[in-house]
């Protein structure tokens, strides 16, 4: 790589987080693998999706209580400020997933973009929310999103940090091209997304040997054809009996994977990036100004759901 713009940054990859494990226990993993990107000389670190406990839509939840004690109702918070004191010691910037809740008991599946003073800087809800309202019986684990979280309400947004503009999304928001060039046209070179994704998807058995190529395709794809930075964070491995990929990546604007994780548990992947690198792809590939034409696209194709099919109309 070429350019003057270079920083360091790191995708913090969290193995199995068990129903038995404290949220000090769970925070303490997380502190480790800040002060060990803290020595790599990372300036970003980017946690998965709902990094702080286990990923519970994968089971029913009937109990109130307990169901509650997954949601974090304020950032920093009694279980959390830990992290955010360390990486403010380590003048750290961090991207966090976890289970919001907020005043009139609305609740998000989110990401906050928190600087190197320890300040939250910016905030993504998530939109793309998979799986089911209600449960479906007979399969080995459940994907309840739908059922514990709202769409997000924010939409796709952009923080500018160190020279750079920075985007959020989460988990399956990165099948989707939508997510990648809105961030795009509203500025964003680096992505960071976290994600939680089963080895397995019950009632799409044929994809299940696809799944770790698909996870970095989407990303790949979406990094070339928008001419940013993307870096991927995974929780992996057996977690409550569900088993979830790894495959944490940072993936350069030119598509390719520069530096992705070897195992399903707790592992740092870091790389220094070039910032300048989105900055010339954009000139010299995809310059959205000179050659991207939407107003030749019609007539536009809206799909129209019908059950749980699709018909086209224009």
């Amino acid at each position: 790589m070429t350019g003057a713009r270079r920083i360091t940054v790191s995708a913090a990859q969290l193995g199995p987080v068990p129903l038995a494990a404290s949220r000090a226990e769970t925070l303490a993993r997380l502190i480790k693998l800040l002060e060990e990107a803290a020595v790599a000389g990372s300036e970003l670190v980017v946690f998965p999706e709902a990094a702080l406990t286990p990923f519970f839509p994968h089971w029913l939840v009937e109990d109130a209580a307990e169901l509650n004690g997954y949601y974090e109702s304020e950032l920093p918070g009694p279980n959390t400020q830990e992290l955010f004191d360390a990486a403010r010691e380590l003048r750290l910037a961090f991207v966090l997933g976890y289970a919001e809740r907020t005043a009139g008991d609305r609740r998000f599946n989110t990401a906050v973009l928190v600087d190197e003073g320890g300040e939250v800087v910016h905030r993504y809800r998530k939109i793309h929310l998979p799986g089911f309202r209600d449960v479906t019986p007979g399969t080995p684990f459940q994907n309840l999103e739908k059922r514990y979280f709202e769409v997000g309400d924010l939409g796709f947004g952009v923080q500018p940090w160190r020279n750079t503009t920075v985007g959020l999304a989460i988990c399956n928001d990165r099948r989707w091209a939508e997510t990648y060039r809105v961030l795009a046209l509203r500025g964003a070179k680096l992505v960071c997304l976290g994600y939680n994704t089963p080895a397995t998807t019950p009632h799409l058995a044929e994809s299940d040997r696809l799944a770790d190529f698909q996870n970095h395709l989407s990303m790949q794809a979406g990094a070339y054809q928008n001419s940013m930075w993307v870096v991927g964070a995974a929780k992996a491995g057996v977690e409550e009996g569900v088993a979830q990929i790894g495959g944490s990546a940072i993936i350069a604007p030119s598509g390719e994977i520069i530096a992705t994780a070897t195992t399903r548990g707790d592992e740092l992947v870091t790389a220094e990036i070039d910032l300048d690198m989105a900055s010339r792809y954009r000139r010299d590939v995809f310059n959205f100004a000179q050659h991207r034409r939407p107003e030749h696209y019609l007539p536009i194709v809206e799909p129209v759901a019908t059950g749980n099919e699709y018909t086209e109309t224009s």
